[in-house]
């Protein structure tokens, strides 16, 4: 669960950014993130822990410097697609340089004598394409949807909730799912 609260800035950003909310979204999403990134910090939480959080931070600025600079960009109403687009960044560039950004957050959660483990790192590389695929996905149909029908607010909320409830519930079962078939093959 306390993986999942990285995304806090995120889904506040989602609810806030609404039409002409983007500076405030912006805003609200980067105060969010700066805060959990320090709280992380002093708490001890190491960066690979809180990947999701940093990359939050760093968009947030950015999002933030660009929607004050420029209020009405032509990029307003892509806001929740270029959400995406960087969720999906992050994800895939952690897959890309080796190091899934699920892995930090499932090594404050499994015993450390696994976390060498190939198995481990197979579990979080697949976890991680899960969230890389749903995000990605949902970048592409928000910018679909809000290009084609921009105010079809149940449809945009629908690929929001999804992008992150169906990698969320994977990430809750798969290591289960893993674990059983790995006990089965041992007996």
């Amino acid at each position: 669960m306390r993986g999942l609260l990285g995304f806090l800035p995120w889904v506040v950003y989602a609810v806030i950014a609404t039409g002409d909310e983007w500076r405030w979204g912006a805003i609200t999403g980067l105060v969010i993130a700066l805060a959990l990134v320090a709280i992380d910090r002093r708490s001890g939480r190491a960066w690979d822990e809180i990947v999701i959080e940093t990359s939050a931070a760093a968009f947030f600025a950015l999002l933030t410097v660009l929607s004050l600079a420029a209020p009405h960009s032509p990029l307003t109403p892509y806001g929740p697609a270029l959400v995406n687009v960087w969720l999906a960044g992050t994800a895939w560039g952690s897959l890309a340089i080796g190091k899934p950004f699920t892995l930090g957050i499932a090594r404050t959660m499994a015993p450390k004598e696994i976390w060498e483990t190939q198995a481990f790192r197979r579990v979080n590389v697949v976890i991680t394409t899960v969230w890389a695929v749903a995000f990605t996905l949902a970048a592409v149909s928000l910018t679909f949807v809000l290009a084609a029908a921009p105010h079809a607010t149940t449809v945009v909320i629908a690929i929001k909730v999804l992008s992150f409830v169906v990698p969320a519930v994977f990430t809750a079962r798969y290591p289960k799912v893993v674990r059983r078939r790995a006990e089965a093959a041992a007996k």
